[in-house]
């Protein structure tokens, strides 16, 4: 199998083993190691739009029940999926009788892709195939179990697709390396990775496919656990993305390529499920977090206590996005092609919040301190010159103390803002301590526009005319 010129990734079968050959033609490319993969730059955009949505959606949406893990937790043991099978299913039931159920028929791939614009998102991720197996395009390398053939007979990615970039959004692309039930995959399994069948004949042919077809510009890999990079041919398919495929100078991924790999190896790190250290990495990184916190796919029977609040979502995206990470923000479609209200006003309010207070946090950097070192609450990011100090709590009596940020201030007369309120705010520093504070006047809360976290603005003027009436307290 021949992927491309320039740059020739040449696949073969000898003997049950797959190989690679790796032929250079002269031009300054990324060969299928590690050691060159990572020193590929990681694209500008990322960083910069720091906000994406994931979307959890598969056959696994109609029993609804437990996680995405359903058809796994049933075959394996698991005594609610049993029991629920046995209540609400006849003897002889397969995971694979869901797929009819599977129907899509209220999905308006326009009106999500619109409700994503409004939460302030600049990127989108579909599961195009979880461990299920089944594929959310019409892939030839998924016959009779894919959206096409089976259930909503469409093209759930390429309506997607389509309806996100047509909004200025970027779109992106999970795809799970292993299925639990493949036989190819068993085979290879048992054969402890010593064959790789699977990998050749299915993963490797599938994920050119999504890219060729798609040119999704973030490949979010997953299910890579059970083996070894090297099984997965993760490297060699790296190097063709890299150098040869239609997204090979914008696409970014993720870490998620084998066992040992996640947290080493990849362009942004993901390292864990809902991952959010809350302290400075020195890799990019992302947190892919769920706003049920309990499960990925969507649940039938969910709480409105298992659902973050819009305070927890503003919450752990400032954590995040100060420590230098981009946030995931997952939810389940239904099996309808339905976003549950719930997560449409976590959206919205999100969106809100992001109106006011986006320029704390697209394009933004980490500062000098992430967390203010007295008052926990208090967290920064930076852009130049300006310094942000996003407040999740109001403060006591209206008056906000910080430590950190009191070298901001001394000799000098920085401008204080509110963002969304013009009025410069008053503030002084207290010198009587042995460790420094500096005390900011908030304006009176019935004129604010935020309901949920407050962003201070510091920065300093840039003439002499803005010297004047900067608003430090006498």
């Amino acid at each position: 199998m021949i992927f491309s010129s320039g740059l020739f990734l040449i696949l073969w079968i000898f003997d049950g083993a797959f190989s690679t050959s790796v032929i250079n033609t002269g031009d300054d490319r990324y060969d299928p190691t590690w050691e060159s993969l990572d020193k590929r730059p990681l694209p500008t955009w990322y960083d910069e739009a720091k906000i994406g949505i994931f979307l959890h959606w598969g056959v696994y949406s109609v029993p609804s029940f437990g996680s995405e893990w359903f058809w796994a937790n049933w075959k394996g043991g698991g005594k609610a999926e049993r029991e629920f099978m046995k209540q609400n299913y006849p003897p002889g039931f397969t995971y694979q009788d869901f797929g009819k159920d599977f129907t899509a028929e209220f999905f308006n791939p326009n009106d999500w892709a619109d409700m994503f614009q409004k939460s302030g998102a600049k990127y989108v991720i579909l599961t195009s195939k979880h461990h299920e197996g089944f594929t959310l395009w019409p892939s030839k390398y998924s016959f009779s179990w894919n959206a096409k053939d089976v259930g909503p007979n469409r093209d759930l990615v390429g309506d997607l697709a389509a309806a996100v970039r047509n909004r200025n959004l970027k779109f992106g692309l999970y795809h799970s390396l292993y299925e639990w039930y493949n036989p190819l995959f068993q085979a290879d399994s048992q054969t402890q990775f010593k064959t790789n069948n699977f990998v050749v004949n299915k993963i490797i042919p599938e994920m050119v496919e999504l890219v060729q077809n798609y040119s999704p510009e973030i490949i979010w890999s997953d299910g890579d656990w059970s083996a070894n990079d090297t099984y997965w041919k993760s490297t060699e398919f790296l190097a063709w993305l890299y150098n040869e495929s239609p997204v090979k100078d914008t696409v970014v991924v993720n870490d998620r390529w084998g066992k040992g790999i996640g947290c080493h190896h990849g362009g942004f790190y993901t390292c864990a499920d809902r991952y959010n250290p809350k302290v400075l990495q020195k890799h990019k990184w992302e947190n892919a977090m769920t706003l049920d916190k309990e499960s990925w796919g969507y649940r039938r029977y969910n709480k409105i206590t298992d659902i973050m609040t819009t305070a927890e979502l503003i919450k752990t995206l400032t954590e995040t996005i100060s420590c230098g990470g981009n946030i995931a923000i997952n939810m389940g479609p239904t099996h309808d092609g339905r976003i549950d209200l719930i997560f449409q006003e976590r959206l919205f309010d999100l969106g809100k919040w992001l109106s006011v207070n986006g320029k704390a946090i697209y394009k933004t950097t980490p500062w000098k301190y992430q967390n203010d070192t007295m008052t926990s609450y208090v967290w920064y990011t930076s852009k130049k010159s300006t310094v942000f100090a996003i407040s999740l709590e109001w403060p006591k009596n209206n008056t906000l103390k910080l430590r950190s940020a009191v070298e901001l201030f001394e000799n000098k007369r920085p401008i204080v803002t509110m963002l969304g309120n013009s009025e410069k705010l008053k503030w002084s520093v207290d010198n009587k301590t042995k460790n420094k504070t500096v005390s900011i006047q908030f304006p009176d809360k019935a004129t604010v526009a935020c309901d949920w976290a407050w962003v201070l603005q510091i920065e300093h003027p840039t003439s002499v005319h803005a010297v004047q009436d900067i608003g430090e307290i006498p």
